[in-house]
């Protein structure tokens, strides 16, 4: 049975009649965008063709139903549909059909559309990059797992975000990984936490391309929790800046012993409990989408992550008070090492960070012997 329907008719300029349902479970091919889609096409009655692709745009491949045209020629082919004037303003009916069926089942019924999100949630996404006449609806229809409700269920809307959200508030705040385990455990995430902001957790394959597609909804910039120019609000820059110079000795050093791994080395902000996280510039691609873009053969410029320290943390200040060159090196490195493992990224040289941990481990029970 299928999840929700829509019979409509048409009349006037153009005399269509359409039936249009969403499936109650996804098809084994929905990922598969080259497979076989589209409605049944009838003319005045007759049966034309079982796949017209051309009626709805390939993010909603997933719904079935019939269009019955009083308009188009009987001998119709793919090719003249395709150069039909009037099928531009069917589609784009119909393309506004199925999204408010769904904005409808969103506002009536959560349970179903969370049934729904579920199974097309992730094909909806699409839309958001592919369909910038219907991105605002789209951005109605997105489902998040965030903070807020403590589990991996993507059930929030980015209106239920903004509603949440204080006053002075002015952004959005999301962060990409692997998965929500990855994802909810980040040190990025502990300022953010202390101080009640909430934040989008992203963890489906799109996600990278998604946020791309949204600079700002109700006049928020969205803003990822894990580049290196994040403000929070109310922050106070001039203690910071006092801060960052206080320290830049041991910025210094910590960056001379990890010149070949890192592209930076700075004071952190955004870290309560974890002595250090990395963080990418600007301009460089999240650590998510350069592993996909990699993993799929594609060549990509290399680029150092930045490394944000915890000063406050007592490895930090133990590595601070470190005398023995070598031994800073090795500590700056499994620092280092930490924080990448704990963004969901593999190690370069796992039997390097092996040696270094065995060595530290050794050092540290020789030291207990000795006492």
């Amino acid at each position: 049975d299928p999840l929700t329907w829509s019979h409509n008719r048409v009349e006037g300029k153009r005399e269509y009649t359409s039936l249009l349902y969403i499936p109650a479970a996804a098809p084994f091919d929905l990922w598969n965008r080259e497979a076989p889609r589209g409605l049944k096409l009838y003319v005045q009655r007759v049966f034309i063709m079982d796949e017209a692709e051309q009626f709805l745009p390939l993010y909603l491949r997933f719904v079935k139903g019939v269009v019955d045209s009083a308009d188009l020629p009987l001998n119709v082919s793919r090719e003249l549909l395709q150069q039909n004037p009037e099928l531009t303003s069917i589609r784009s009916a119909l393309t506004r059909r199925v999204l408010d069926m769904l904005e409808k089942m969103a506002k009536s019924d959560s349970e179903q559309y969370q049934a729904f999100w579920q199974e097309f949630g992730q094909v909806l996404k699409e839309g958001v990059v592919e369909d910038h006449a219907n991105r605002e609806k789209l951005l109605k229809l997105l489902r998040f797992a965030t903070t807020h409700n403590a589990n991996d269920v993507q059930n929030q809307s980015l209106q239920d975000y903004v509603d949440r959200a204080a006053s002075e508030q002015d952004k959005i705040y999301y962060l990409l990984a692997e998965n929500y385990a990855t994802a909810v455990a980040s040190p990025h995430l502990e300022r953010l936490r202390e101080r009640g902001i909430e934040v989008l957790l992203l963890t489906d394959r799109i996600d990278p391309w998604l946020v791309d597609g949204i600079p700002e909804f109700e006049g928020k910039q969205l803003v990822d929790v894990a580049r290196s120019a994040l403000h929070l609000p109310e922050e106070d820059a001039k203690q910071q800046e006092e801060s960052d110079k206080q320290h830049e000795p041991l910025l210094e050093k910590i960056k001379s012993a990890l010149s070949e791994r890192v592209e930076s080395v700075n004071i952190s902000h955004r870290l309560v409990d974890s002595p250090a996280c990395v963080v990418a510039s600007e301009t460089d691609l999240n650590p998510q989408l350069r592993r996909m873009l990699e993993a799929s053969g594609q060549s990509i410029p290399e680029s150092k992550p930045i490394l944000e320290i915890n000063v406050q943390h007592p490895l930090v200040s133990r590595l601070s008070s470190e005398t023995d060159d070598d031994r800073f090196a090795d500590l700056s490195n499994i620092v280092l090492d930490h924080a990448l493992l704990a963004e969901g990224s593999q190690l370069d040289n796992p039997a390097d960070y092996v040696q270094r941990m065995n060595k530290l481990l050794l050092d540290m029970d020789t030291g207990r012997h000795s006492e």
